[in-house]
């Protein structure tokens, strides 16, 4: 955890990271920018028992979308020139003196909340704002997941006057731009559970976009009879060929 003088990034003249809300236009400018930041990608898997094997067979299910987080560090005492914001932000800034007294102590919640309250709901939207989060080559289009706040100074009467924020965002992706490819490919071998009410018909429909390839999974399966299937067994879906 770095406290602002030890940032390089802060103390360089590099420019300020932005987040901007896409409902409003609003744009936030951070205080001293982060130290470094963290992106982050996973798919999820499924194990698949199947009986008569060493071990479960792995198949992949989805992806998930890219996660972005990093740290901000807030102080409402500093006036130095590294300090960014708004020209009210800077303004209060400089009417501060470094000595903590109860007659010039600004809360620093009135700067970490700007980013905390990204997460409210929309009431018209029902969920919190679209966000752009841009600094130097960095552009990312998502929403504020998580953000953790940690206070760390306070001035005699308790009122925090430095912070830390540690903010994950979860991207964005337009479903009609076709970012996100659908997985359920026909020319994959897959292997799926049966359960209660299922059959071959359905399996077909699901899978392969059509009832009419069922006798492929019967084939592929050994089933005589397609109306009888048991609860719990595994089926091989075979890919199909051209």
């Amino acid at each position: 955890m770095y406290t602002g003088p030890g940032n390089l990034n802060a103390s360089t003249h590099v420019e300020k990271m932005t987040i901007v809300n896409l409902e409003t236009d609003e744009e936030i400018i951070v205080l001293y920018n982060p130290q470094s930041y963290t992106c982050k990608r996973s798919v999820n898997y499924s194990s698949i028992s199947i009986m008569g094997t060493d071990g479960p067979i792995t198949q992949f299910e989805s992806g998930n979308g890219e996660e972005l987080s990093f740290e901000l560090f807030f102080d409402s005492l500093s006036a130095a020139d590294e300090v960014g914001g708004s020209q009210d932000d800077r303004k209060k800034f400089l009417e501060n003196s470094r000595k903590i007294s109860l007659d010039n102590s600004i809360d620093v919640r009135d700067y970490t909340r700007k980013i905390y309250d990204l997460m409210e709901v929309n009431a018209d939207a029902h969920c919190p704002p679209r966000l752009q989060v841009e600094w130097a080559s960095l552009q990312f289009v998502g929403y504020l997941s998580s953000c953790e706040e940690h206070f760390t100074k306070f001035d005699e009467n308790g009122l925090p006057v430095r912070a830390v924020l540690n903010c994950t965002f979860i991207q964005y992706v337009d479903p009609k731009s076709g970012t996100l490819n659908p997985r359920q490919s026909p020319d994959t071998t897959k292997y799926r559970k049966v359960r209660q009410g299922d059959s071959l018909w359905a399996f077909s429909a699901r899978e392969y976009g059509g009832a009419g390839q069922w006798r492929q999974i019967a084939q592929a399966n050994g089933i005589d009879n397609p109306r009888r299937l048991r609860s719990g067994e595994t089926l091989v879906l075979p890919a199909l060929k051209d």
